[in-house]
């Protein structure tokens, strides 16, 4: 019968070397992994001192992944030594982390430091560790919030990538119908238009109007933060949307709508994108039930009825160099800034790429 060491070797991975992937993703894939090695930054081995692997975790930017142990090594610290090695490391460039996991492994993580945010069973939770947390951005959207004692307090949140006359209609109605409302822009840099440029766009169009207020969408706001799909492989992709969307929902239940008084958001119909349909489901599932009214906005459209204006499709003109085909779609901020030279780096990026964002 074997004994069981309980001292740990650490290993730091090549990701450029073809027998670290191949070591990492046979030890993952009996486990429920897919490894894909571009999509993490850095990624470690924990060795027994009989040379048996038993452990591995990466992380890309704040986020850690693919953290797992072999079965008969989990009563151990194998599992601590992990998370602490990878923490370590990414506590240097960053003051906050987040992981996602199987809603089974909560409290393994809470025991070493991490706090949960939201949790949709039974497929994951996420959770975070730092300096910064969820308490931060309560703080930023205290910074930002304007108090009223009467009438209705709604929330828009928006990609705009890149803003559309579709957006600003929907903006602007919103305007129209509540006292005040808290336009949040998505600000993970995944996009096609980065944050600074998305933001500056709507400001030049919308900055006039004395009762909305822009809000960064920070951590916690559609943000994605590199969705885990590599641990819910047996799931369908709708599930997993679904779940997605249930997650960011939550959280803005949570940890927004008390801190501004939000009693409204607004969301434009959709019938184009799967994972946005899927949000505005769970909008109908928890937003009412919790006290927010979900207002669904129908789409605008340009000319022929059938026409919808759309970010994608925009996109899809800019790609196929026929952004005259589209130019009506456009308020003014966006316009010039697609016409002129500045935006000559962002259309050729759109060009050479099939990504939808």
């Amino acid at each position: 019968m074997g004994v069981e060491n309980t001292d740990y070797r650490e290993e730091s991975l090549d990701l450029n070397n073809p027998f670290d992937i191949k070591l990492i993703s046979e030890f993952l894939e009996p486990l429920g992994f897919i490894f894909e090695s571009q999509d993490v930054d850095y990624s470690m081995i924990l060795y027994n001192l009989n040379g048996e692997v038993i452990g591995t975790g990466s992380y890309q930017g704040r986020v850690l992944k693919y953290v797992a142990v072999a079965p008969k090594f989990r009563e151990g610290a194998a599992f601590a030594q992990i998370v602490t090695h990878l923490i370590d490391l990414v506590i240097l460039k960053h003051k906050h982390i987040f992981v996602y996991t199987k809603p089974r492994n909560l409290e393994v993580f809470k025991g070493l430091g991490f706090t949960e945010i939201a949790t949709a069973e039974p497929l994951f939770s996420v959770l975070e560790f730092g300096y910064e947390n969820v308490k931060t951005y309560q703080d930023y959207l205290r910074s930002v919030r304007r108090e009223i004692s009467v009438g209705d307090v709604a929330a828009v949140v928006v990609n705009c990538n890149p803003f559309t006359k579709g957006h600003k209609y929907l903006i602007e109605k919103a305007c129209k119908e509540n006292r005040l409302v808290y336009l949040f822009i998505v600000e993970e840099d995944r996009s096609s238009f980065t944050f600074d440029i998305r933001w500056r766009l709507i400001e030049e169009e919308l900055g006039h109007i004395d009762n909305l207020v822009m809000v960064k969408g920070g951590n916690y706001v559609v943000s994605g933060t590199i969705f885990p799909c590599y641990f819910l492989k047996e799931e369908k992709e709708c599930d997993i949307a679904a779940k997605q969307a249930e997650l960011d929902v939550i959280t803005f239940m949570h940890y927004i709508v008390p801190v501004l008084n939000i009693t409204r958001r607004y969301v434009g119909t959709e019938m184009y994108s799967p994972v946005t349909a899927a949000y505005n489901e769970a909008m109908i599932k928890y937003l009412p039930s919790n006290g927010v009214e979900l207002k669904e906005i129908p789409r605008i459209t340009n000319g022929d009825e059938d026409n919808y204006i759309s970010a994608s499709k925009v996109r899809a003109a800019i790609r196929e160099d026929r952004l005259n085909d589209v130019i009506n779609f456009l308020p003014d901020s966006t316009k010039n800034f697609l016409l002129s030279e500045e935006s000559k780096e962002i259309r050729e990026k759109i060009r050479n790429t099939i990504s939808r964002h």
